[in-house]
């Protein structure tokens, strides 16, 4: 995989995420305790033996580039490796990323300077486990120019991804972007072949149709829209690899892929870790999730007495959570959080160093990083009414903004 240039896409605004967006990029979103979103990509690559990599920046990335820094300088570039993050430079015209071809062709200086045989261009804000060396490799077999991963949705669902069909071979013969009557798999009318926009390219021809499209004014400087349409069209090979998961040692669907695109999908895709067997699997050693864990002390449960008694149960506790006399079911803890006596969370997610002070109910919500839930107070997710200087989603959800009440970035920028 020397020859490999991985790109990861990680500028996404994620603005159906808000208020979780609202001060970081969503690939940054923390996610399951410790993890970010992009932690899911990066540990997906240096598992399948790609250690030159790129990523492309653009919304509010402080919060991502402090991250990467601190979680992911672990490569030698004595060794030929190294994790470059470039943000839009304005290099080849005076605009920003226009859309996904457009991000690419704006650093093809970067491609360039590597000179790889084959491009990976990746998403930093899914969370799934693949082997992209089995990509890579079956992309060179059949002497595709571009090979698409793939996996397949309900009807209902495929009209907000890119559709394809394919023939015996496997070779792409049809692509739409996100159409409104997605056309099935001729085996099972009700699902439907669809991009996971995880692509694999050769550089130098990627090179000149990414040069065709910048030139042409009616393009929306889109992969899924405009470049992988055109290059079906044109009758080259273009290649569906079909998505081999490498999530293990759960039960039920094997293949896991999600896009926490929304707060209900965020929630329910943290809800299911800390099910007794969660499709997801943080637990493999064959297939570890790396992230920056912090100068953090083991997780403490304090108090055993009738009133107050620090319990959690069906949880996630990261280090340096405190359960002071406070009782959490359900949940999913990131680090420094505190839970002081009295508490009860359920069903929740509360991310680093926030704190619930005592008598407090909290049920079916987010709590952003640094917040603080007074005494006494109570949050329930599915209540009928809108939540002052809270963020009410309407589908049984509430989220508290980071620094509540303050609302205000934290004083101390290495806690972003």
């Amino acid at each position: 995989m020397r020859d490999v240039l991985s790109i990861i896409m990680a500028g996404g605004r994620g603005s159906r995420l808000m208020p979780l967006t609202e001060h970081r990029t969503k690939p940054a979103v923390p996610f399951g305790g410790p993890y970010r979103l992009i932690d899911f990509t990066l540990s997906n690559c240096i598992n399948s033996g790609l250690r030159k990599i790129v990523i492309l920046t653009q919304y509010k990335s402080s919060s991502l580039t402090r991250h990467l820094n601190s979680a992911w300088n672990i490569f030698s570039r004595d060794l030929g490796e190294f994790i470059e993050v470039h943000p839009p430079q304005q290099r080849v015209r005076d605009t920003w990323y226009m859309g996904t071809a457009d991000a690419i062709y704006q650093n093809l200086f970067v491609i360039d300077a590597v000179d790889p045989e084959q491009v990976l261009i990746l998403s930093g804000d899914h969370i799934y486990k693949m082997n992209y060396q089995k990509m890579v490799s079956e992309h060179r077999e059949t002497e595709a120019i571009a090979t698409i991963a793939v996996t397949d949705v309900s009807r209902e669902e495929a009209t907000e991804f890119g559709v394809m069909q394919v023939d015996d071979d496997f070779r792409v013969t049809g692509f739409q972007e996100k159409p409104d009557d997605p056309t099935p798999m001729p085996d099972n009318p009700d699902r439907c072949l669809v991009s996971m926009g995880i692509y694999c390219f050769e550089s130098k021809i990627i090179r000149d149709y990414l040069l065709e499209d910048a030139e042409d004014e009616k393009s929306s400087h889109d992969f899924g829209k405009d470049v992988l349409p055109k290059m079906v069209e044109s009758g080259a090979r273009v290649q569906a690899h079909w998505f081999e998961d490498e999530n293990r040692g759960t039960e039920g669907d094997k293949r896991y892929w999600r896009d926490v695109g929304t707060v209900r999908s965020f929630y329910e895709a943290n809800m299911d870790l800390v099910s007794v067997s969660p499709q997801f699997n943080l637990y493999d050693k064959k297939w570890p999730v790396r992230t920056y864990h912090g100068q953090y002390p083991p997780a403490k449960f304090v108090f055993d007495d009738e009133d107050r008694r620090g319990v959690a149960i069906d949880s996630i506790v990261s280090d340096g959570v405190i359960l002071s006399g406070g009782k959490v079911r359900r949940s999913v803890l990131s680090s420094g959080v505190t839970v002081r006596s009295g508490s009860l969370v359920e069903d929740s997610i509360i991310m680093d160093n926030a704190t619930v002070e005592r008598d407090c109910y909290i049920s079916g919500a987010i709590i952003d990083k640094n917040a603080t839930i007074e005494a006494g107070t109570r949050l329930v997710g599915d209540a009928d009414e809108k939540l002052k200087d809270h963020y009410y989603t309407g589908d049984g959800i509430v989220v508290v903004r980071r620094d509540y009440p303050d609302n205000e970035f934290h004083s101390d920028i290495g806690n972003m």
